[in-house]
């Protein structure tokens, strides 16, 4: 019997690992800023929201990356991966939510009883982002949990299709993607069920709230991270050509970030720069100036602590600003650059001493678990019939 060789783990990519640091702390910079804080680079932060499409389309490309091989192989574990996406995802999850419990009193006041414990509830189980009117319950950035779940349950099938090899064919299904993005936003900008007048990162409204929010509309765009992936190993690049493509990637979003108010707010926040993001992945994956500033080890760190950064900001930059910690450390003079730096060191911490323990404890214990419930199951079975059968083996 022939035994299968493991398919050996792909090469890490710190670049993109330090774009991260970077886009995630723009987000802290969009939920938290003033533009006299800034100067003219103030657009740049008003902006930062189109980070959360580029962390889709970039969980998707690097979920390939890292599995697709393993997929073709036959090698791939949906258990396995879906337990270490859990491990990976709720710990902190849950940490975000303790330092949120004061919100609880706030969602209380100015909730029906029913939406609040339906949000409880939701929320809990990173389902909030399904219901509009509850997507940003109790921790407000976290809807984006309940996409990524969406992504991750429908990923091995989505790496599993036999996705075209010429450069041609995925181009044009990266397009498609791209496209099927935009099509709920200009469907919305076209009916306007809300009777919107413009719409500005302040609008509020049901259907809105359902075309930003919700996990359908993103989808096309993790989808498109997928291709890419497909599409960077097809290409084959030169790192003189990647050279180029992260000057014009990194150029092109940043350019566009700085017109942000010229564009469609609600088209640049469900993809309508996303094959600008695109270039920059594919810069990034190679080895030229560009990808050694950003592999500098505190780019690298605060990258791998991004997903606390996100996590967490949002209230522990209330909890900052309420508890008076400033005014007792004696440095609320040099705020908001201190705030920031609390929030950074915050997420390496998290990073530090609960993510990546807490991820390698579960890791150890899911499988286990598993191998103990397999060896227990016939004692789980209720019944005359199972007693039968086990006083006939044992007889």
């Amino acid at each position: 019997m022939a035994v299968a060789i493991p398919v050996p783990r792909r090469p890490v990519m710190p670049a993109l690992t330090g774009l991260r640091a970077f886009t995630a702390t723009n987000i802290v910079f969009f939920h938290f800023w003033n533009p006299a804080w800034f100067g003219p680079l103030a657009p740049m932060m008003d902006n930062g929201y189109v980070g959360v499409n580029f962390f889709f389309l970039l969980s998707g490309f690097i979920l390939a990356y890292n599995y697709a091989d393993r997929s073709d192989a036959g090698q791939f574990d949906r258990k396995q991966f879906w337990q270490t996406r859990f491990s990976r995802l709720y710990p902190v999850y849950v940490l975000g939510l303790l330092i949120s419990i004061p919100i609880l009193e706030l969602e209380w006041r100015y909730r029906t009883h029913a939406q609040f414990f339906q949000g409880l509830a939701l929320t809990t189980i990173m389902q909030q982002g399904w219901s509009p009117k509850l997507c940003t319950f109790w921790n407000t950035p976290a809807w984006t949990l309940s996409c990524e779940t969406v992504f991750y349950l429908l990923f091995p099938m989505l790496v599993a299709i036999q996705w075209p090899r010429q450069t041609r064919k995925l181009l044009l299904i990266l397009a498609g993607c791209w496209l099927a993005s935009l099509v709920v936003p200009l469907l919305y900008m076209w009916i306007r069920p809300d009777g919107l007048g413009p719409i500005t990162r302040m609008s509020n409204s049901y259907w809105l709230r359902a075309v930003k929010m919700t996990p359908l509309p993103h989808l096309p765009t993790f989808t498109a991270g997928i291709v890419l992936s497909k599409l960077n190993d097809r290409m084959e690049l030169p790192n003189r050509v990647r050279y180029w493509l992260a000057i014009i990637g990194l150029g092109s979003v940043c350019t566009v970030l700085m017109q942000g108010p010229k564009m469609s707010f609600l088209l640049m926040h469900n993809g309508l720069i996303t094959p600008l993001f695109a270039i920059t992945i594919l810069g990034l994956t190679g080895h030229h100036p560009i990808t050694r500033f950003l592999r500098f080890p505190l780019f690298v760190a605060v990258g791998e602590a991004s997903y606390c950064l996100y996590i967490l900001h949002f209230n522990l930059w209330r909890w900052i600003h309420q508890s008076g910690i400033l005014v007792r450390l004696h440095v609320a003079r040099f705020d908001p650059w201190v705030s920031y730096l609390m929030l950074e060191i915050a997420a390496l911490l998290a990073y530090r001493f609960l993510e990546r323990p807490t991820r390698n404890w579960l890791h150890q214990v899911l499988p286990a678990l598993k191998h103990a419930r397999g060896q227990f199951a016939p004692s789980r079975v209720a019944g005359p019939q199972a007693i039968a059968a086990e006083q006939a083996s044992e007889g």
